[in-house]
């Protein structure tokens, strides 16, 4: 996969950076200590502001308006459009209408820093532009665990991406990372979302502030993440449970859970059944899957399917990858799977289906 990075033909750098560890194709500034987000922003080459200027267009005059020749042109303006500008380099990085508000870089580190009331406790880990800087990328980790059982952790990530190109909205997203397998727990609970989308409109700025408070996101939602997971943990469930459980969290639709609730197994598609399989395989067999609090429980369940998109689907490349556990397939899928653990946790057995 080409990686994309913006590279600044001044300073010869990538604009991006990682805390400790090389990621990204190895590219970018690597730094040993967790940085503040003054130094994240001129680490990652992020400290560029972006402007709207008016567009024009050129027209060439010709004979038949009084000139001689077809090599004149004059100015004509593009009503209602306006190109996004770098001011420190002048690159066009797209064109956007006359209501599209600009998010300032500076302004999307400022989400993370209000989350924990300043720079000392939000965690900077990477950060970077993609193609001349239109696209922005920010990871962040939270102070604190979620600790399931006694040796089981889950780290606690947020993800900001914005662009400066008119296309797409700003994007902010709660990512629980369960660190011995490398899992995204991408789940929502049933009254907080792990993600927002912000339009780039005049209340963008606003709503960025406070995205957090929208989003839920405080020690409350590790808190009660930490409680929701250590009762799955406690809560058994047979083999043959799991394997019903995996087959409605990934069904693709609404015809596929149709047939498996009138037992019509002959009439689901290869490609779906090899899935389950490779996923049930995943749920009884991976070590992951061997420790106290994910043998034989529904946090062990939840984890069989997030796990594997996580460590055992193939894709394209990284960043479907990527696009797919953040806001696409596997997301929905890991989201499915999160209600029926629910459900199952509550109410037993019967709950399997989802309507």
């Amino acid at each position: 996969m080409a990686h994309n990075l913006n590279y600044n033909e001044e300073n010869k750098e990538y604009s991006f950076f990682s805390t400790k560890e090389r990621a990204w194709h190895g590219l970018g500034k690597i730094v040993d200590q967790y940085p503040t987000s003054a130094e994240a922003i001129k680490y990652a080459g992020l400290d560029y502001r972006v402007e709207k200027r008016p567009l024009f267009t050129n027209e060439f005059a010709n004979e038949d308006i009084g000139y001689v020749g077809n090599d004149v042109a004059y100015k004509i303006d593009v009503p209602n459009f306006y190109a996004t500008v770098r001011t420190d380099n002048n690159a066009v990085l797209g064109v956007v209408g006359k209501d599209y508000e600009v998010v300032q870089n500076v302004n999307a580190f400022e989400f993370f820093d209000a989350i924990v009331g300043g720079e000392d406790g939000i965690l900077y880990e990477t950060a970077g532009a993609l193609g001349k800087g239109e696209r922005i990328f920010i990871t962040a980790k939270l102070p604190g665990y979620i600790r399931v059982g006694k040796d089981d952790f889950i780290d606690q990530y947020l993800f900001l991406t914005t662009s400066h190109d008119g296309f797409g909205s700003i994007t902010a997203a709660f990512t629980p990372i369960r660190i011995v397998c490398n899992n995204t727990l991408n789940a929502a609970m049933r009254n907080h979302a792990n993600s927002i989308k912000i339009r780039h409109t005049a209340s963008a700025n606003d709503r960025l502030k406070q995205a957090h408070t929208l989003m839920g996101i405080s020690s409350n939602l590790g808190a009660e993440l930490q409680g929701l997971f250590n009762q799955w943990s406690q809560v058994r469930i047979t083999d043959k449970e799991v394997k019903k459980l995996i087959q409605v969290a990934m069904a693709p639709n609404k015809e596929v859970l149709k047939n498996l609730e009138a037992g019509k197994m002959d009439e689901l598609s290869t490609t779906y059944t090899n899935i389950i399989d490779k996923v049930y395989e995943y749920a009884l067999s991976s070590p992951t899957q061997q420790m106290v609090t994910t043998a034989g429980t529904v946090f062990g369940a939840y984890n069989a399917v997030t796990g594997y998109f996580q460590n055992v689907r193939n894709y394209k490349d990284d960043e479907a990858k990527f696009k797919s556990i953040m806001d696409g397939t596997a997301k929905q899928r890991a989201q499915t799977a999160f209600d029926l653990c629910w459900n199952f946790s509550n109410n037993g057995a019967n709950a399997l289906i989802l309507n």
